[in-house]
């Protein structure tokens, strides 16, 4: 009895603490996401960029953006910090989207795309491993999957502000300007509720009998070097509403078909999430690719409207399985003193990934045609899948760093 009275307010401390993580993403996801379904149009109708040039700004924002997730997650570990950081990335986020209402050059749209993208890639890793800190092994892949579902609430309640902003504005020519005003709001929200509500968590003070710190486990490379292989084929998310357009959405309606594809996923975050608790993350992620390389082949075939409603819907599984539960598996695998550094380096590679997989995508597009990428990604998650069975059998392990010790 005197236990359960002891953990009790330890218990809720932590859930606490993963709510207010998961707040900050849910403003958070509603200012990117007032902006993030309309802005490959924009760049395509307004500014005239063509399809490779879209691929190749997005993939080289991101990956320019990802060396600071190695720097801000290594840093977390050395200064013992995490928060300060998380607010720095967010600051960056609120300076660079308004400002995209300002200016028509594609070199300062660069460059302000650029800032946000640091601004994610600051904060990203800290932001991670300050949920891996607050959560122990057995209710880890629920504490993901809380943090990810408020994350893409956020993701569905931007677009419905979009969509409502587009139809009252339909006929002003500036409407696009007005969202990415509007989109600075909701961080001031985020920034306030870092400072004042979330904690931070104390890391362990290092003794000479742990791994160096320049050292993580060879199962953490291998299952970042399996996440290469399907990134490859993992293009950005523009090319889905690229193909939207293609096959007959219209405008006003890409911000409906984006909320409903963040629905699912935040519907699905929690008990996907939860379940990798109980039989496995490596089962959900298999599960989850398998999701990905249908859905990209539906995308591949799809020439009717509402085929683009039902594949939305379903690729929301699988981000439910795969952003959150591999995030928790590398919790599994790397002890607390080095998480940060390990989700900066996992974080930085897949984002550095983004340039040669959206360049691939913008040039099968325009050599081949609007299916083409998609089959491409199809094929390399059933490669990935391959792989992470292999990875599963002879790898991964049967306990987690803390309770192998």
């Amino acid at each position: 009895m005197e236990e359960q009275q002891t953990n009790a307010p330890v218990k809720k401390t932590i859930f606490n603490n993963v709510f207010f993580i998961g707040l900050i993403s849910f403003f958070g996801g509603i200012s990117q996401d007032l902006i993030l379904p309309i802005l490959p149009i924009y760049l395509s109708t307004v500014l005239h960029l063509d399809k490779s040039f879209i691929g190749l700004t997005e993939g080289l924002v991101t990956s320019s953006a990802s060396i600071f997730k190695i720097v801000s997650g290594y840093l977390s570990d050395r200064i013992r910090s995490r928060k300060s950081i998380v607010f720095v990335g967010y600051l960056l986020s609120l300076i660079g989207r308004p400002l995209l209402a300002l200016t028509t050059s594609s070199g300062v749209v660069l460059l302000l795309r650029f800032i946000d993208g640091v601004g994610k890639g600051i904060k990203d890793s800290p932001k991670d491993a300050l949920i891996a800190d607050t959560t122990d092994a057995a209710t880890r892949g629920r504490s993901f999957g809380i943090a990810r579902a408020l994350d893409t609430l956020g993701s569905v309640v931007g677009p419905l502000i979009l969509f409502a902003i587009l139809y009252l504005l339909r006929d002003n020519d500036i409407k696009y300007h007005y969202v990415f005003f509007i989109a600075a709001i909701p961080l001031f929200f985020t920034l306030a509720i870092l400072q004042i509500y979330v904690k931070e968590t104390p890391l362990k003070e290092k003794t000479t009998s742990q791994i160096p710190s320049s050292i993580l486990p060879r199962k953490f490379y291998i299952f970042l070097a399996i996440m290469i292989v399907f990134t490859l084929g993992n293009s950005s998310d523009t090319f889905l509403i690229l193909r939207a357009q293609n096959v007959g959405v219209a405008v006003l309606a890409i911000p409906l078909v984006y909320a409903l594809f963040n629905f699912f996923y935040a519907a699905a975050s929690i008990p996907l999430g939860t379940l990798s608790d109980r039989i496995g993350r490596e089962k959900v992620i298999i599960f989850g690719w398998l999701a990905y390389a249908l859905a990209y082949l539906g995308f591949a075939i799809a020439a009717q409207t509402y085929q683009i409603w039902i594949l939305f819907a379903f690729y929301g599984i699988y981000y439910a399985t795969t952003e959150g539960v591999a995030k928790a598996l590398i919790a599994d695998l790397v002890v607390s003193e080095h998480r940060g550094k390990a989700y900066g380096i996992y974080n930085s590679v897949i984002g550095l990934i983004a340039l040669p997989a959206s360049v691939i995508a913008g040039f099968l597009w325009d050599a081949i045609g609007a299916p083409a990428p998609f089959f491409f990604g199809a094929a390399m998650a059933g490669i990935a899948t391959i792989l992470l069975l292999i990875f599963i059998r002879n790898f991964y392990p049967k306990t987690s760093p803390e309770v192998s010790g």
